[in-house]
């Protein structure tokens, strides 16, 4: 029952921009919990080594809505290309999986 579920992260370093997303998808019951954190990413990007605070989200959500999911980060984001990775949930709480379950369309 749990491989049905998982976590999608991203990351953005606008809040505002942050804010579009998250209340997209909570809106159109495409995740039933977001949960964000301050964090300092370090990359490589355009031939540099590059430093930025940026908010982490892990959204939990249902892999079968992982595209539109996708979608709908991709629409909403500022990002050249945004961090979108789906990291699947191999087991947890059978109430809190029966609680994304009722919360995702």
């Amino acid at each position: 029952m749990a491989e049905q579920y998982c976590v999608v992260m991203t990351t953005f370093a606008d809040d505002k921009v942050g804010k579009r997303i998250i209340d997209s998808l909570i809106e159109k019951r495409l995740a039933a919990c977001i949960q964000v954190q301050a964090i300092e990413s370090y990359y490589h990007w355009q031939g540099e080594v590059n430093c930025d605070a940026e908010k982490q989200v892990m959204i939990k959500t249902k892999c079968a809505l992982y595209s539109q999911v996708e979608a709908e980060i991709l629409r909403l984001h500022d990002y050249e290309t945004p961090e979108i990775i789906q990291l699947p949930i191999i087991a947890g709480f059978k109430d809190y999986l029966g609680w994304i379950n009722d919360e995702c369309q």
